[in-house]
């Protein structure tokens, strides 16, 4: 009777006890029953669906890093995972992708530049479909991933120091490992974009040291990448603001090497063009800082050969500032007369030109401060022996504005200029310059053609002086030759006696 009653009672199972103690991990194991092979099966799915976590070494992902954020398995997707993992799943994929590859050799780890490929891939993906929340984990992730990527010493440049023409005929030199690099940049522009990213808490890895080594990158060869730090660093300084005065500081300072030491770096006119941007955001009236920019950076750049390079985006600059405040033209124009190329006729094509720009702009207060020396440079340039200068110089009197200007100070300006038109029509040698100077003649007439005698009668008197100066000299050195002559006759015909030097009276 007892034995029946201890029979209907149930019995423990060893299995199950052992399923029980182990939790899911347990799935692995094996029995010859019936029901330990359908718990291992259990085991099995439950560990498909809800242990896809693994725990990794800290090794691997450093406790700095991965503090606060379970590490997931870097090669899952982030489909087989939940919300609450794909945090862990997103710094497991940026400590992956730390591993700089060589792309020099493509033969040389081929699998593990495809992987990284990917998982850059997918990450900027994940990024771009919102779903990234950026804490202080996944920024240092972030940041350190960039890091390790993008900063590097580039090669010497072997390139040899030639002219304008010459640096704009070399084809640009692109990086081997572009294709990886650009996902990089990409990523670190949406992540700069992110519209959750506290900025606050952002600034202490996208810090000084870090925009510093990025403004580095500007020296790089590759006009693709120049073209994306171009874009990073706006992206930089319309959102952190406190590094505003720090960017604005750091590239003076490379503006300044540029300048004063090197005359060499790729990135100057990806610079301006941020800068130029920049300038049209100041506030009024304009900080002391930002016109000492304007004369101690802005101004000095027209001074090296590689002008041409950066010219347009150099005019751009200095157009907003003089947009800004009208008062700067007058300084302005003085720093262009200051730097003025006397030898190469490309660089004195580009200063005219900019300075029709700047003159469309100025009002007549300034103009008038400043029209003697600019009209007596103009007249060089009307008489220069390179057409294209010459002819370009002449083109100033077809803008409106300028044209307006100069009626409006004719008293001042034609005496300044009408020498060298004078002087044009007698003796210069291309025919399309006569005829620009016939017609510019033609427009003075018309404009005031009393002055234009009285200039010319002027001119006709100054000639007879010259005239008359030069036959006084050349009277003079007659003379002088005479009296040369008629010295060495004499001497010839008595010759002098000796000279008798007095005795020393102290014996010595």
């Amino acid at each position: 009777m007892f034995k029946q009653i201890l029979s209907k009672l149930p019995r423990k199972s060893s299995k199950s006890t052992s399923f029980d103690s182990t939790g899911l991990d347990s799935g692995n194991q094996t029995s010859n029953s019936g029901n330990g092979v359908q718990c291992t099966n259990v085991g099995n799915s439950l560990s498909s669906r809800l242990s896809v976590v693994k725990r990794v070494s800290s090794a691997v992902f450093p406790a700095s890093i991965m503090g606060g954020v379970e590490a997931v398995e870097p090669h899952l997707s982030f489909k087989d995972v939940s919300n609450l993992q794909k945090q862990g799943l997103f710094v497991s994929k940026l400590n992956l992708c730390c591993e700089v590859s060589d792309f020099c050799d493509p033969a040389k780890d081929v699998a593990e530049q495809d992987l990284k490929r990917q998982t850059l891939i997918e990450l900027v993906d994940f990024v771009s479909s919102g779903c990234a929340k950026f804490n202080e984990q996944s920024m240092s992730a972030m940041c350190k991933m960039c890091a390790i990527n993008l900063f590097r010493v580039f090669p010497p440049k072997y390139r040899s120091n030639g002219t304008i023409g010459e640096a704009d005929d070399e084809e640009p030199m692109f990086d081997p490992a572009w294709s990886n690099l650009q996902i990089v940049y990409d990523l670190l522009v949406r992540f700069i974009s992110y519209s959750s990213l506290d900025a606050k808490v952002a600034k202490k890895y996208v810090d000084h040291s870090f925009i510093l080594r990025l403004l580095d990158l500007f020296d790089s060869e590759d006009p693709r990448e120049r073209d994306c730090l171009k874009t990073i660093l706006h992206r930089i300084y319309g959102k952190f603001m406190v590094h505003r005065p720090f960017i604005r500081k750091a590239v003076t300072n490379i503006i300044y090497r540029f300048v004063f030491e090197t005359e060499k770096h790729n990135g100057i006119a990806e610079l301006l063009e941020i800068f130029g941007s920049i300038i049209s955001g100041f506030a009024l009236p304009l900080k002391e800082e930002h016109k000492m920019f304007l004369w101690r950076a802005l101004i000095p750049l027209h001074k090296p050969k590689s002008l041409g390079v950066y010219h347009q985006q150099l005019t751009y600059c200095v157009v907003q500032f003089i947009d800004k405040d009208p008062k700067l033209a007058n300084n302005v124009i003085k720093g262009l007369l200051k730097y003025w190329p006397v030898t190469n006729s490309q660089k004195e094509l580009m200063f005219i030109s900019e300075l029709e720009e700047i003159l469309e702009m100025i009002n007549m207060a300034e103009f008038q401060k400043i029209m003697v020396p600019l009209f007596r440079r103009i007249g060089y340039c009307l008489n220069s022996s390179h057409y294209q200068v010459a002819e370009r110089a002449h083109l100033l009197w077809n803008n409106e504005h300028i044209l307006q200007l100069i009626t409006q100070n004719k008293q001042v300006i034609l005496p300044l200029i009408f020498s060298a038109l004078e002087r044009n029509t007698q003796t210069h040698w291309n025919q399309a310059v006569l005829n620009l100077t016939q017609n510019i003649r033609k427009m003075l007439c018309e404009m005031d053609e009393e002055l234009v005698v009285a200039c010319q009668q002027k001119l006709e008197e100054e000639k007879s002086l010259l005239i008359e100066a030069e036959e006084r000299r050349k009277l003079r050195w007659e003379r002088l030759e005479s009296a040369a002559r008629s010295q060495s006759m004499a001497g010839n015909a008595s010759i002098m006696p000796p000279l008798e030097l007095p005795t020393c009276p102290v014996a010595c």
